[in-house]
């Protein structure tokens, strides 16, 4: 996968690492209530970091860099950078359904 094979990745690598060390942590109760902060804190920093990175597609785009440039450039796959651009997120929930004779770009298809 694109997002696998990418170079970088410390800075990230550094909070998967401290994901483990919460799993780690001995006292149960302890480790719930780390947890807890945690997953509290952690929806509206996702949305954050959503937000950087479709910035960053749309300023590309604005500037005519293909998707498959900036696919390189980020380390995603082409059609990520398509959703990230379309503002889809979580898998397809946020997608329209495409109606009965429409295109992978929602026109009319060439039936």
């Amino acid at each position: 996968m694109a997002e696998e094979q990418a170079g970088g990745g410390e800075v990230a690598q550094r909070v998967f690492d401290a994901l483990e060390a919460l799993k780690a942590i001995e006292d149960e109760a302890d480790r719930a209530r780390e947890i807890s902060v945690f997953l509290r804190q952690c929806g509206p920093k996702v949305k954050e970091l959503s937000d950087l990175r479709r910035a960053f597609v749309l300023d590309q785009r604005e500037q005519e860099v293909s998707f498959r440039k900036i696919a390189a450039k980020i380390g995603v796959s082409l059609s990520t950078v398509q959703d990230i651009e379309r503002g889809y997120s979580r898998s397809g929930k946020t997608r329209p359904r495409k109606e009965k004779g429409e295109d992978a770009d929602g026109g009319a298809s060439a039936d």
